[in-house]
This record gives structure tokens, sequence and C-alpha cells, in this order.
């Protein structure tokens, strides 16, 4: 296992960068514990892949330096720095059956036949694939393959770490989520070091202990799943993270508070409102807006104009003064009609300004 350090890292594709749009990544430091579970997130062209690549070996960074323990990595190869990966599509040896697959890391390495029986079949249960051991891997769906290649990046127990980019791809829904729980379940058994690249925010905060929030070759945000939703640093991770995401309304300052459309709106904690032209924007998540007309205290009056159902809970969404705010309502809850008044949670309503919170 081991402990990741990420200093000043940039990567560009580009022979000779000159600006900053020439950089796939860029400057960017971050240090991952070890042992820790890590899901690098953000939607398609963020940079994840290409940071896990850096961090795998599979790519060399234009600029930085990557850090396994004390150890500079950065120009080593992927062998050197004893890592396995899991890619996106099942890579698996078609002739052999799936024990030999499972089996193949412990065999390159000399380990001996007992231990190889026993890692082998203990990830292989894991896994649910010990009832076709003898099976060729070419008979098998995409699915069983794909657990085959999730197999052979966990069956070994000296790397350090173990990387997956975006590798239920192909694994229908209701197997995901049996995959991610195993996945959870074994890291808390082995703790080794794992990175999880993925687009999907469930996929992320399910796995991860600590998520890395990407976006246009940067990281927004690194926290906890709790950290990213009750307190998003930019108001990307508000958006890209919950279902629907955090509204983002527009501020102004009034006798030196924040204020939504001539509504005055009371914040969690006490912040200097900043007054250097920049654009301030109230966030808070639907989860936190509550219609209530009885409560004392401002309120905001609205006009709800639809309702959607989700199962568990509706989405609503109201206006006031033309601007819309997305309301959640638990399954059971009266949602009023026509004309009504919401209310803000102070202790979950945020400052923005250019994007970035108010802290």
């Amino acid at each position: 296992m081991a402990r990741i350090l990420i200093d000043k890292l940039r990567h560009s594709y580009v022979q000779d960068p000159q600006k900053p749009e020439d950089y796939a990544l860029r400057e960017m430091s971050l240090e991952m514990a070890d042992g820790g579970a890590y899901a690098l997130l953000g939607p398609p062209g963020c940079g994840k892949t290409t940071l896990l690549n850096l961090i795998s070996g599979l790519l060399h960074p234009t600029e930085g330096r990557i850090l396994f323990d004390d150890t500079d990595v950065g120009r080593k190869t992927p062998e050197e720095r004893n890592i396995a990966q899991v890619f996106q599509f099942p890579v698996v040896y078609d002739t052999m059956t799936v024990y030999d697959n499972l089996a193949f890391p412990l065999k390159n390495r000399g380990v001996a036949a007992g231990e190889i029986d026993k890692r082998v079949r203990e990830i292989a249960d894991m896994l649910d694939l010990g009832h076709m051991l003898g099976r060729r891997a070419s008979g098998l769906t995409a699915d069983g393959k794909q657990k085959i290649s999730l197999g052979r990046g966990l069956v070994r127990s000296d790397v350090n770490v173990i990387m997956f980019d975006e590798p239920l791809t192909v694994i229908d829904p209701h197997l995901k989520w049996i995959l991610r729980s195993k996945l959870k379940e074994l890291h808390t058994r082995i703790r080794r070091t794992m990175i999880y690249v993925t687009h999907d925010q469930t996929e992320a905060l399910t796995f991860a202990d600590r998520v890395v929030v990407m976006n246009l070759g940067e990281v927004v945000q690194v926290g906890t799943p709790v950290e990213l939703f009750e307190r998003p640093a930019h108001t990307f991770v508000g958006h890209f993270i919950g279902s629907p995401g955090m509204n983002a309304l527009p501020c102004a300052v009034e006798n030196g508070m924040p204020s939504f459309l001539g509504n005055p709106v009371r914040l969690g904690s006490e912040i200097r409102v900043p007054n250097d032209g920049g654009k301030l924007e109230i966030g808070i998540r639907p989860e936190f807006i509550k219609f209530n007309e009885h409560e004392a205290g401002p309120a905001i009056p609205v006009e709800v104009t639809k309702v959607a159902d989700a199962g568990r809970f509706r989405i609503v969404e109201a206006r006031h003064k033309g601007q819309l705010l997305k309301v959640l309502v638990t399954e059971g809850d009266a949602i009023p009609t026509g004309t009504s008044h919401v209310r803000f949670d102070p202790t979950h309503t945020h400052l923005y300004s250019d994007g970035w919170l108010v802290k």
C-alpha cells in the first residue's frame, strides 16, 4: 500500500503547451492517504482518466511530481509502481478458465500454489464467481467477464494501489449496486489504497471515503460525501452532486446583508459579504427549502408550477418573480397549489462569489 502525493501536477497532450487551454490537467496538488478509498468524479472530458493514467504510469506528467510514499514515481513504469488497474471494458483471456484468469497475476509472480488457491477462491466467492471457476471465460456474458477483470485487480495482496476506470459501465444496474457494495466491503476488510474513476455520483458517493470532484481539468473540491452535499465549495459541485442539484439564486446586497430578489436571506454563519464586484449567488439545496405558511419570520412568496413524482419524494418547481426554485417534498407531506410561501434553512444556505463559496 502507498500514500500518494500529487505535487503541482500539470499535463498536456500538446507538443509545446503555451496557454492554460493547452493543458488537459491544470496545476493541482492533492494527497491520498495510505489505505484510503478515493473516487475521481466529474463529467466526461474533465481529466479524471488522464489523472488516473498519470498515477498508474500509463502516462508521464508534463510538469510536477507523483510520489508513492516518499518515492518520486513520475517516470517509472506501471510494473515498477506495483499497481493493479481495472479498465472500463473487460480484459480477459477467453481460452482460460475463470480460475486460471484469476490466478494468472499470482502465477506470474511466483506465488505458492496453496496461497494462489486460497486467494482465487476468496475473491471468486466475493464476486459470485465461485460456482463457475471451471468454465471458460469465452462463454460468459459481459457482466461475468468484467467480474473477472475486477477479480484480477483484487486478487493480489502486494499492490501499492488498485485503480478502477469506470469499471461498471457494462454491468446491468442491479448488479452495479451489488458490486459496489462488495468493493466497499472488500476495501473495509483489506484497507488497500483504491482509486475509482466515474462520472456517476451514486457510484462515487457510495464507494469512496473521500471524493475528488473535477471539472475542466481542475480539482474543484476534495471531501467526504457529506461535505460535498452539505457544503459545496463551488456552485459546480452543488449542481453536479444531488438530484436535483443545488439551487443557485441571484443575490444582491441590501444594508450589508444578502438578498434574493428583495427578500433578506439568513446564512448559517456570520460572513463578510464581499463587495469586489464578483457575481454573487445564494446556494441552497432543494432538500433545505420548506413550504410553510404558519411559522413566524421571513418567507418568500412563490407560485407552484410543476410537481414530479420521484417515488420516495416529489420534486416541486416553484417561481418567485420568474426565478425557478426546486423543492424536495417527502412522500406524504402536503404540497400547496397556486400561491404559497417557502422558507430557507439558514444552516444550509450558502453565499457564493464568482462560483466559489464565501467562507
